[in-house]
């Protein structure tokens, strides 16, 4: 187990159907900003931000949205790494493959366009979601020469990717652009699991992907829903980062619904009772080698 564990709250993420479910998931900038220092305040050093249309809550990739959560967290007096998704715009629908026919809900844009809002505020850590891979019948696309260009363009603007898999083989994605150098210092992996989607949040699928992992890597990892907790134990245990958050689950327990900043608490207080700590924002720039930006 790692010494200092590195917390991470992703405190709305883009989904729509968690908005029936939870009355109080941030949409605005306001709302998602004061969340993030919210989670902060209770323990994590790093915040994962995704920004919502202000009406109607639906996942947004507007630069305007992310510059002004970017500017309430740097303009209050709480410390904490500001981690931007780069996973939207990326998405591509099928309304027919007999002829092939683009569907009006892809949102599939240019990899300049999808992580703009990443090179242009320059945050510490951006998502780089290393995977081509089906959501029920919307198809994320990410080939390797979208990958490549974000990964340049994110190197240029000097953010760090988190590299994000959700199976084995996007570990094996992600060592191609080690590889082919376009991933500066010790890479930062992030497990992706108990989506639906990908692989679950199982022991096993945990330690096959550790497995892969290249000599000096950094990771951390996640489970959704009910997993989220039992994961925040198993991962610390093999000296991961951690990540919690309403983006991956609403539930304080059974039938409790929770805010980023007690989801945060939890998880801080299973780290401590394993017998480790929760890294400072300055201890986890240390350990993920990079320096305080804005």
């Amino acid at each position: 187990m790692a010494e200092k564990v590195i917390v991470t709250c992703a405190v709305t993420g883009g989904g729509s159907a968690v908005l029936a479910k939870h009355p109080n998931v941030p949409k605005t900038p306001s709302q998602i900003a004061e969340a993030a220092l919210e989670a902060a305040r209770a323990g994590a050093s790093v915040v994962h931000i995704h920004v919502r249309d202000p009406d109607t809550g639906v996942g947004s990739n507007r630069f305007e949205l992310y510059e002004r959560v970017v500017k309430q967290i740097r303009d209050s007096e709480v410390d904490v790494i500001i981690n931007l998704t780069c996973g939207m715009d990326g998405e591509l629908v099928l309304d027919s493959v007999d002829p092939i026919k683009v569907g009006a809900a892809t949102t599939l844009k240019s990899p300049t366009v999808r992580c703009l809002h990443a090179v242009k505020l320059q945050p510490e850590l951006s998502t780089l979601d290393c995977a081509t891979m089906a959501f029920d019948e919307h198809i994320y696309v990410g080939r390797m020469s979208d990958l490549r260009a974000m990964a340049q363009l994110m190197r240029k603007a000097g953010v760090k990717p988190e590299l994000e898999c959700f199976e084995l083989g996007h570990v094996e994605t992600a060592k191609r652009l080690i590889s082919e150098g376009l991933i500066e210092g010790s890479a930062l992996f992030q497990f992706c699991l108990g989506t639906g989607y990908g692989a679950p949040a199982t022991p096993a699928a945990l330690h096959a992907m550790q497995e892969l992992l290249p000599s000096g890597a950094i990771w951390g990892g996640f489970g959704c829903g009910a997993s989220e907790m039992p994961m925040v134990a198993q991962i610390a245990s093999l000296g991961g980062h951690v990540r919690v958050g309403l983006e991956d689950n609403i539930y304080l327990r059974r039938g409790v619904l929770a805010s980023n900043a007690e989801l945060v608490d939890n998880a801080v207080q299973i780290i401590e009772r394993l017998g480790a700590s929760v890294a400072s924002p300055a201890e986890a720039r240390a350990i993920l080698g990079v320096v305080k930006r804005g």
